[in-house]
């Protein structure tokens, strides 16, 4: 059982980095950013406001989440509809960012988070991945980069998508959330005290994953 722990800030590169690990080592990547946007979209979808959190609780009966493997690909089904990239929409990262600040929120995603990290060797990125889901991870990154960087990153990656935005509202947005992260009483978004920072702001996905995969090879 191998069990890896990828956490960062947004745009840093956790999601494209944590498929090309799971990837090359032939093992589960754990997508747990799409579970809390996935919420936040379903919030969004009813017109509820993501920081009442009452409101938002009494919503979670509502809520059935599925993670279905297509291809290696995670898929979330939320109450029976693949969602696709609807979760990855500017505005959903806000959603998920508020509801994640949810005790409620929280404990009601940890269980199927933890159920994954049990029965399976994951690769699993986040914001409290290596402090919170999966404490003895046998290796714990935290991915970092510089805030124009990631934001650069991100309008790119949307503009493919076919998503409308610019790059000041992406990096705005950013910061933004990096704050509400960072600065949350549940879970904040945080190193571990035995995570290796990894700043990735000058390399490619090739290089950093073959240093990730060398420091994977070390510990195990």
């Amino acid at each position: 059982m191998l069990r890896i722990a990828i956490d960062g800030p947004s745009g840093s590169g956790k999601s494209t980095l944590a498929k090309a690990v799971a990837r090359e080592l032939g093992i589960i990547y754990v997508d747990t950013g799409a579970l809390y946007r996935t919420v936040g979209y379903y919030v969004y979808s009813v017109g509820a406001d993501p920081h009442d959190a009452h409101l938002v609780e009494s919503l979670l009966k509502n809520v059935d989440i599925e993670l279905k493997y297509v291809d290696g690909a995670q898929r979330v089904i939320l109450n029976g509809e693949d969602l696709g990239d609807k979760i990855r929409m500017p505005e959903m990262s806000m959603y998920a960012s508020a509801v994640s600040s949810i005790p409620a929120v929280r404990a009601f995603l940890l269980e199927m988070q933890k159920k994954m990290a049990r029965e399976n060797s994951v690769v699993m990125d986040g914001r409290d991945i290596g402090t919170v889901i999966i404490p003895d991870a046998d290796l714990k990154i935290f991915l970092t980069a510089s805030n124009e960087t990631r934001a650069e990153r991100r309008t790119a990656e949307l503009i493919c998508k076919g998503v409308k935005v610019n790059y000041e509202d992406v990096l705005a947005d950013m910061i933004e959330r990096d704050k509400n992260d960072k600065n949350r009483d549940i879970a904040p978004a945080i190193p571990a005290e035995d995570a290796i920072i990894f700043d990735n702001s000058a390399m490619t996905v090739e290089e950093s994953l073959k240093e990730i995969v060398r420091l994977v090879n070390e510990r195990a």
